[in-house]
């Protein structure tokens, strides 16, 4: 019998992630396996649950609905921004720009729109409040 996936286990695999549509978002298949730590918080906690119970050598492919992927998206993360408060250099709409908090952490939102005097930006995850599609193979199971 294979050696089965645990909510401990140090798991190395393929994965894809794609839109319902069918549209690739990110893809391991094509390069280096990941090696990731379960319990962790190195990969999406649903993303975890679905493989705990998974055999070394099987591939399986999954529906995540947003709440369980990235979450749902949240307007409150939606700011508007005074101009002379974001970083410097060129801000372009669509652009994603790094900010950083009083405590020194950082931020990252994405600029969806600009005028002389602010932009607002969003700082959910890019794929917040969208169904995703995944497909997993494991690789090996440590």
């Amino acid at each position: 019998m294979n050696p089965t996936v645990t909510a401990t286990s140090l798991v190395t695999l393929h994965y894809r992630f794609a839109l319902p549509n069918g549209q690739p978002l990110i893809s391991t298949f094509e390069s280096t396996p990941a090696t990731l730590q379960l319990g962790a918080g190195e990969m999406l906690p649903g993303m975890e649950r679905l493989i705990v119970g998974l055999e070394v050598g099987a591939r399986h492919r999954f529906e995540l609905g947003a709440a369980e992927a990235f979450g749902p998206h949240r307007p409150d993360l939606v700011e508007r921004v005074r101009r002379e408060h974001m970083p410097g250099g060129e801000i372009e709409a669509l652009s994603v720009m790094e900010f950083v908090a009083p405590d020194g952490s950082r931020y990252s939102g994405l600029v969806r729109e600009i005028d002389a005097q602010s932009a607002l930006v969003d700082f959910n995850h890019p794929l917040a409040g969208k169904d995703i599609h995944l497909e997993v193979e494991i690789i090996g199971i440590a």
